[in-house]
Formats: C-alpha cells, sequence, structure tokens
C-alpha cells in the first residue's frame, strides 16, 4: 500500500497488526549464545610448531661437545654523556687480552679509544692498505668487501652496533685484508697504532699480552677429530677423542600462574547454555598460553631471540627484509630449516621488497591457512616478537627443530597433577569465607637451542618502509 502523507505533515495511523510481531515474540524465546570471544587470542603458530619434549624432573640438560670459540665477538658499548664508551672487561673480547686480569689495565685500553664520525660512502679499511687502528662500531652499518678470482667485487658481509675490526691487522701491523666501506652516517671507537704503541711503552704486561699475540695469535683448536681417508697400504692412522663440555646448561621449566576466581552463586545458577565454571577456565588457559609464547621468545635466559650465537647473527642489507637477506639468513641455518618466524609487520615489508623486485613469495598451505615462504621455508607470523615503535625495526628467526635434527624443542612436564593439558596444572584451592572459589592456573615451559647452528637471525630490519610506484 502507497504511504499518504496528509497536508500537516504527519504520518497516518499504523495499521492493526495481524499476526504476533518479532519484538513480543522474543520476550518468550531464546538465543543463540557464542562462546566469550577473546581478541587477545592469537593462532600461536609457535607452539604448534615447536616439538616438544617431556621434560621428567622439571631440568633439561643439553649436553654438548667442547667448543672452542670463546666470547661472543662484540665489545658492548656503554652510553656517556659524550657518545659511547667501551665497558672495560670487554676488552677481553679481543684475543691479545683474553688472559689479562687487570681491570686496570683494561680500563687504559677501553679509554684509548677516540671517537670518529663518517658520512655513507667512507671507505674506512682498503684492501692490501696498511691498517691505521682497530675499530669498534658504534652506531651505523659497513660492509666489508673482497675481491673474487676473476677480480669481481664480492661482499663479505654487513658490520654494526659493537662489533669491531681488524685486531689480527691492527695488532700485528699488517695490511687490511678486505675493504670497508660505510652504508650510513656511522659512528665509531678506534685505536690508533701509535696510541697502542704508547700504552705498551707504559705498562709492561701490555706489552708482554701484545707481543705473545704477535708472535703466535693463537686461538684454540677447531674441535674436529681428527680422521685419515684417502691413504693406501698401512698408514699411521691419527688417534683422535670427542671431548665433552665440562659445563653443559641446565634449563629449568619456567612457570607462568594465576588463580581463577569465582563465586558459588555464579557456577551454581548460570551454568546454561554455557557452563561458567569451563568458559572461565578457557579463557583464563589461551591468555596463559598467549603469555607462553611471548616468554618462548622474549625471556631474558631462554627467550630464542637472546639465545642467537653471534655468528648466526645477520644483519640487512639497506634496511628493510630483502630476498637477498633471508637468502643470507638461509646461508647459516642451512641445515633442514623449518620455518622463519617473524613480526606480521616484518612479513609485510618483506613481502613489499618482493613487490618491487618483482618476485612474488610463492603461498604454503599449513593448518588449512596460507603462508607467504621463502626458497620452500614458510614464514610464519607471530605478534610476540618486538617492533622497536621509534626505529620501526624487527627480527626474524629461521629455526630447525626438533631433538632428532639437533634442533630447536620446547619443554613441558612429563606429568603433572591436576593435570588439564599438556604442562597445564589446574589445581583447586578450595572456597573462602565470601563463598568465592580459587584456583591455581599453572604452565610449565622452556625452550632450548640443542646447538648454534639451529637458530639464526636476521636483526633489526625496517619493517615501515614503502615505495612509491609510478
Amino acid at each position: 500500500m502507497t504511504e499518504r502523507t496528509v497536508e500537516d505533515g504527519t504520518q497516518p495511523a499504523t495499521p492493526a497488526a495481524t499476526s504476533l510481531g518479532t519484538r513480543a515474540a522474543r520476550s518468550i524465546a531464546t538465543t543463540t549464545k557464542t562462546p566469550a570471544q577473546l581478541s587477545l587470542t592469537t593462532p600461536r603458530w609457535l607452539l604448534r610448531l615447536l616439538p616438544w619434549v617431556e621434560v621428567e624432573a622439571g631440568t633439561y640438560r643439553v649436553n654438548r661437545c667442547v667448543a672452542y670459540a670463546v666470547g661472543d665477538g662484540r665489545i658492548t658499548l656503554l652510553a656517556s654523556g659524550d657518545g659511547s664508551r667501551i665497558m672495560a672487561e670487554d676488552m677481553r673480547e679481543l684475543l691479545a687480552l683474553r688472559d689479562v686480569l687487570d681491570l686496570r689495565l683494561l680500563e687504559e685500553v677501553a679509554g684509548a679509544f677516540r671517537t670518529k664520525h663518517v658520512v655513507a660512502g667512507t671507505v674506512l679499511a682498503e684492501a692490501g692498505r696498511p691498517a691505521d687502528g682497530l675499530y669498534v662500531v658504534a652506531h651505523g652499518q659497513l660492509e666489508r668487501r673482497g675481491t673474487g678470482h676473476y677480480g669481481e667485487p664480492t661482499v663479505l658481509g654487513i658490520m654494526g652496533e659493537e662489533e669491531f675490526f681488524d685486531e689480527e691487522a691492527a695488532l700485528r701491523g699488517g695490511d687490511w685484508p678486505y675493504t670497508v666501506v660505510a652504508l650510513t652516517n656511522s659512528t665509531l671507537l678506534v685505536l690508533d697504532p701509535d696510541r697502542l704503541r704508547q700504552l705498551e711503552d707504559e705498562h709492561p704486561e701490555l706489552a708482554r699480552a701484545f707481543g705473545q699475540f704477535r708472535d703466535d695469535g693463537e686461538s684454540g683448536g677447531t674441535g674436529t677429530p681428527a680422521v685419515a681417508s684417502g691413504h693406501h697400504g698401512e698408514a699411521e692412522l691419527p688417534e683422535t677423542f670427542v671431548d665433552y663440555d665440562p659445563q653443559p646448561r641446565e634449563h629449568e621449566l619456567a612457570v607462568a600462574q594465576t588463580v581463577l576466581r569465582m563465586h558459588s552463586r555464579v557456577s551454581d545458577l548460570y551454568n546454561v547454555p554455557l557452563n561458567q565454571h569451563e568458559e572461565q577456565l578457557r579463557l583464563t588457559v589461551e591468555l596463559i598460553l598467549e603469555q607462553q609464547e611471548r616468554e618462548l621468545l622474549n625471556d631474558p635466559e631462554f627467550g630464542l631471540l637472546n639465545n642467537v650465537a653471534p655468528a648466526f647473527r645477520v644483519r640487512p642489507r639497506t634496511g628493510p627484509p630483502t630476498p637477498d637477506d633471508l637468502d643470507e639468513l638461509l646461508t647459516v641455518v642451512w641445515k633442514q630449516p623449518a620455518f622463519f618466524l617473524a613480526h606480521p609487520r616484518a612479513i609485510g615489508a618483506f613481502g613489499r621488497e618482493c613487490t618491487r623486485r618483482g618476485v612474488p613469495p610463492v603461498i604454503f598451505e599449513m593448518y588449512g591457512s596460507p603462508f607467504l615462504s621463502w626458497r620452500g621455508v614458510p614464514l610464519v607470523p607471530t605478534d610476540k616478537i618486538p617492533v622497536d615503535p621509534v626505529e620501526s625495526t624487527s627480527s626474524i628467526l629461521l629455526l630447525r627443530v626438533g631433538e632428532e635434527n639437533r634442533g630447536v624443542v620446547g619443554l613441558r612436564p612429563d606429568r603433572l597433577p591436576h593435570e588439564h593439558a599438556p604442562g597445564i596444572a589446574v589445581e583447586p584451592m578450595g572456597l573462602d569465607r565470601r563463598a568465592v572459589a580459587s584456583h591455581l592456573v599453572s604452565s610449565y615451559f622452556s625452550t632450548a637451542v640443542l646447538v648454534d647452528d639451529a637458530l639464526g637471525m636476521l636483526e633489526q630490519v625496517q619493517v615501515a618502509h614503502y615505495h612509491q610506484y609510478a
């Protein structure tokens, strides 16, 4: 029926209803309800993809063979009023000073460095020319360049904050073995040869340490057993053995806990259609698992981001994560890499770089979800890897997983009293005088890197770089 408007602008009266209206019908009907939705929940891919080892006694020992590499290859810098200064104790990262115990002498060496500022493109060292000092990078990025067999230029690596070059050439008075160019405006701390000689004249113990290094420069063995091959007849065979690390690392299970509280009136009266206790427990376990994944990545002791060996840290070539950078990461974790792990913004930044180069990543399907992949290795997203809010930088991990592969494993208890799920216990704590029931919800977990080459990291990648297209 066509609506009519009266001359004074009012609507005519609504016709009388001829059937029951929906509003009235709802008053004696029920609704279909969903469980409570928690927006903080994520897929927690790391917890799904990480192989878990059941720990019987709460502690997991990682036995390794003896490793001869000492130190982390970086000299720690401290902020000061006029820039950066070297932590004296970390001067033992230099092979020449590894056995010097006198902190006063180390402070003398650390204080002898001067600050040098350079602009992008500056050549700091040129292959074949005499070394003019020992350099420590305080800020910026440098590139080491070499020359190939046919004279073609090669890139040997990227250096960043707290890395140094070149102890061998600087302390022995030789030539630079490679060329070093500043990729960005950079700040360096430099120990000049003249100042080094002055320190040796003033301190006989330093002179002995540097002199011994110049004479032999031994940095320890390689740890590779001697094995003969390709011989004929009754050749004398080498003798060897594989030594064990006398101080293996032990991982104690960490815990995430909370107390779930619920009034008895709620659990007695409001359990239809959803059980209130089960819903509260489900949501609490979700929050604990989110925290568990966060700790597996960020904990200062066992978190994966803090357990990458220095030799397996890669720096981006230009800032954003490019296909070249992920290729470089694959060269350090090349034995059965399982997956990359990155913040969604880092994966988005990598996708933009692939689009820019016209090499779209292949889509990899897992658990019914699509993932970007590179060289057949999926890029798995997690929001637990932090993004620096000021510099918009993050990191990308690459893992090999499983005990049988000498990779990364997750740790959880074998059995728990009041076990609710693997590694999670829910223990009743009784009612208090306010008729509130309490339950202790506990999750026990940790992670272990069985050997160093199971975990690599592309660090400080720029995730806020965008391209302008015509």
